[in-house]
């Protein structure tokens, strides 16, 4: 499985009013629930494949650390190439599937609302969060969903 992340907006609520506070590492805390509902998701096996904006400040090893110092084992971890085309999440995300092939079920995590216009293909996977909010419950029942219609169509194609 792989799991197309964002994080501000989703790990981290954008609360205007409210400064975000920062770990040790520089990096804002994860919101509780929102580090709740990723270690749900995550599996043996599943790559986080980050698509913030953030993306190309860190290194993949950097990105560990910063995951596991809010308690997220992250043992597969990717991110997107580096947007020095300035293009929307979506045209981001839609260049990545048009240069690769994934045959494992996935999820789009993100608050960006140019997700809203992705193709039918892609946005059957979309787990839109609420910039103010982040990942909660809600959203852990709504991804299951998603991989399991996944799996579903998966089995029927091959049977």
């Amino acid at each position: 499985m792989r799991i197309f992340l964002d994080i501000d907006g989703v790990m981290v609520p954008a609360k205007s009013w409210k400064r975000p506070e920062l770990l040790n590492d520089g990096f804002p805390a994860f919101s509780t629930k929102a580090t709740h509902v990723l270690e749900n998701l995550i599996a043996e096996g599943t790559i986080i494949m980050l698509t913030t904006s953030h993306k190309s400040n860190f290194s993949v090893e950097e990105w560990k650390s910063i995951f596991k110092n809010r308690n997220i084992n992250i043992e597969h971890l990717e991110c997107l190439p580096a947007n020095v085309g300035n293009l929307s999440r979506k045209e981001e995300i839609m260049h990545w599937f048009n240069v690769n092939t994934i045959n494992d079920n996935f999820i789009i995590i993100d608050d960006d609302k140019s997700l809203n216009d992705l193709p039918y293909y892609l946005k059957e996977s979309l787990v839109a969060t609420s910039p103010y909010i982040g990942l909660t419950e809600e959203h852990l029942e709504i991804a299951k969903t998603i991989l399991a219609n996944q799996r579903t169509s998966l089995v029927a194609s091959i049977t």
